[in-house]
């Protein structure tokens, strides 16, 4: 139970006016795109695209993060729809780059697809590190994440602390 997706642009936030943000034309170094922002506890902004692979996210990515609208900068996921029910996504976070995998964006994703008529309320979303399923309840408002959980890798810090 990933909680509520949040809509009102004040808290996700984006520096807009109404009640939400949904296919909103904004413009990114020079070029316009039609976005929409969602919240799970974090902002994300979702561009639909005809296939993420082509997104140059190395040079677009930090556009859309340090993007004057998003005074808490901003993660943004390209997304292609596949069909109704399945979701490919690549995701630039802020702070970080390109992730393979990221829930919270996948949970946005999900829910900005059915808020623009192009899913219903479960999806799989595929994603580099895995493929994700997303429910979003319309009993609860609630949004549900199911999907694997590995280990990656570990570390140890040499650095001392005081």
């Amino acid at each position: 139970d990933m909680g509520k997706a949040i809509l009102k642009p004040a808290e996700i936030p984006v520096l807009a006016e109404g009640e939400d943000f949904v296919a909103r034309t904004i413009s990114v170094n020079g070029e316009d795109y039609t976005v929409t922002c969602v919240s799970m506890g974090n902002p994300h902004c979702i561009v639909f695209c005809n296939n993420p692979k082509d997104i140059p996210l190395e040079q677009i990515g930090p556009h859309f993060e340090h993007h004057a609208l998003f005074p808490e900068r901003i993660n943004t996921e390209f997304l292609q729809v596949i069909d109704e029910t399945t979701l490919n996504m690549r995701v630039w976070e802020r702070g970080s780059g390109e992730t393979w995998a990221c829930g919270t964006g996948a949970c946005a994703t999900a829910v900005a697809c059915h808020l623009n008529g192009k899913t219903g309320r479960t999806v799989e979303v595929e994603l580099v590190g895995g493929t994700l399923i997303i429910e979003w309840r319309e009993a609860d408002n609630h949004v549900y994440m199911t999907g694997p959980a590995e280990f990656s890798f570990d570390g140890v810090w040499l650095r001392e602390v005081e």
